[in-house]
């Protein structure tokens, strides 16, 4: 156990219920873009908030 250096966890973690298609094609651009599960859905999550329009609109008027 050496190797092991306890660090503190950044995100919270959540359960959400996914439709099995919609894991499948997840779990496939996870494995070819060499990411994790995790790690694909977090990104795919900051990108849809980046572009909804709502969301632009409070930004600009904040």
């Amino acid at each position: 156990m050496a190797d092991f250096i306890p660090k503190q966890y950044k995100k919270d973690p959540i359960t959400v219920r996914i439709d099995f298609d919609k894991l499948q094609k997840i779990d496939w651009l996870a494995s070819k873009y060499h990411l994790s599960r995790s790690e694909l859905i977090n990104q795919c999550i900051d990108y849809a908030l980046e572009h909804i329009p709502e969301l632009k609109e409070e930004t600009a008027e904040g």
